[in-house]
This record gives structure tokens, sequence and C-alpha cells, in this order.
């Protein structure tokens, strides 16, 4: 059984389990908004995995293109430049826990699962390279549809979100990704404005009635910052309540920098919605 495969079904028993998912970022990046420029070295790479691992992470998260507010996009050559040798180090160093690509680009996608990744995080749900679809067939491993839009403009914010994820599940259907391999993600932060983002948090049920896991991705971001008037580094009473306000309302994952504060999260606000 090779290691995608392995991966997918230690996925499909954290999904179907009680205790939420903590998903630990690692940025292979120069320039993202909160931690650019520290883990692009394979060594540290590593280093910060076996870190998140050991504070309770259940899934590692690779990017190698900062998705912040008015970062440069980056060509298919520098993000597999980024990206692969990083996949392959944790592999080669016996790190068994799952790893999901954070990248819209197909090629990106393939080589990533080739080098070790079991799981696709896209960011633009299908729409930038339909080809995405493809390599989630070929692999029929999960993948993570976060919504997104080129503009934030809506008629019916909460309704418009709902209708695009369905769209977004018609498209991945089409292709002929199953059920049990999709994802969700309400996109906080991306294509919203902070009022956008703060109806969306009230409104995460309404997602998970879809009837997929979601995955929630909060953690340092802008709305966060302004609401409490904090740079990004010192928001993790922030992110924490986001996190357990979503878990509330059924989030399965929670995607973040601060793993160990966030798994006690996590588990704490597991400990108190499973006794309902």
């Amino acid at each position: 059984m090779n290691a995608s495969m392995t991966d997918s079904n230690k996925l499909e028993r954290l999904l179907s389990g009680s205790r939420s998912v903590v998903m630990g970022i690692l940025n292979a990046t120069p320039d993202s908004f909160s931690d650019g420029g520290r883990y692009i070295d394979p060594i540290a790479a590593v280093a910060r995995a076996l870190e998140m691992i050991a504070q309770g992470a259940d899934i590692i998260d690779v990017g190698g293109e900062s998705t912040r507010p008015g970062a440069p996009a980056i060509s298919l050559e520098e993000e597999l430049e980024r990206v692969i040798p990083v996949i392959r180090a944790l592999r080669q160093a016996g790190i068994d826990t799952p790893i999901s690509i954070d990248t819209y680009k197909a090629e990106t996608a393939r080589q990533a699962m080739a080098a070790g990744a079991s799981l696709l995080n896209d960011i633009w749900g299908l729409q930038k390279e339909p080809d995405m679809a493809r390599v989630a067939v070929e692999y029929g491993c999960p993948i993570v549809l976060m919504h997104n839009r080129t503009e934030a403009v809506y008629a019916n914010f909460i309704q418009d979100v709902i209708e695009d994820l369905r769209e977004t599940v018609r498209r991945a259907h089409q292709a002929g990704i199953r059920d049990e391999q999709i994802i969700l993600d309400p996109g906080i932060g991306f294509a919203k404005t902070y009022e956008h983002n703060l109806q969306l948090m009230n409104h995460l049920d309404r997602i998970v009635s879809l009837g997929y896991p979601v995955l929630l991705g909060t953690s340092r971001k802008s709305m966060i910052c302004r609401a409490l008037n904090l740079p990004t580094d010192d928001v993790v009473e922030g992110t924490a309540a986001t996190v357990a306000l979503g878990m509330a309302q059924g989030c399965r994952i929670v995607r973040v920098h601060d793993v160990q504060a966030m798994r006690r999260v996590a588990d704490m606000t597991d400990a108190i919605t499973q006794r309902r």
C-alpha cells in the first residue's frame, strides 16, 4: 500500500472519529503574512513539522504561495521548487502524519501527491484549474474545496456563499470526485469584507448542513486583527474564539498556526459539545 493510500485511510479515521482535527500550517514561502521565510529550508520545515505533531497536529498543510491580500502570484516552477523538497524531506524524516498540499495548481498537486502528500487543499475550489479534479480522481484522495470569488460582490451574502459551494460540489461530482472525498471550506478572509467574515462566522452551521466535513481557516486572519486592533502575531486568543465558535457549529477541521493552544481549545470544545 502506498503512502497516499495509507494516509487517506488515516484521514478517513480522523474525520469519522469524535475528536476534532487540527491541521498545522507549514508555509514554505518567503512572504506569508505571519511566518514568511521561516520554513523554506527543508531542515527547518522538518523541525517545525515535528514540533507541530508533538503539539497535537493531525495533518501538516504545506503551501508554497502566499495567499495574503496583495501577494504576487508565483510561477509553477517556483512553487514546485518550494514545496516538493519540503514534502520529500518530511517523508524521508519518517513523518507518517498526513500531509496536505495547499495549492490551486494541478501540476503542483500531482507532483506533491507523488512526493508523499495525501490531501489537496484548493483555495479556488476547482475554479482556477479544473484539472485539479483529475488529480483528486486519480489518487482518490480527499480534497478541500474553498469558497472564493474574484470580487466581494454579493446579492444575498450567506445564500450566495451556500449556492457557490453547491455549484463547487456539482463541479466536483461532474469530474468524478466522490462525496466521501469532499471537504468544504467557507473561505474566511477570501473575497469577503470584514463584515462578511463576521456574518459568516455566525452561519457556519449552514455550511455544515450541506453534509460534508467543514474546514475552518481563521488563524491570525485580518478579521481578528481588526476586531482586536492587534498585529498578526498577537491574536492567539482571538483565533481561539473563532476555533471554538466554529467547532460548536459543527466544523470538523481547524487550520492553525498555534497548534498547541488550538489543540487544547479543540479538545475542550469537544468535551463540551459532545455532552449536549
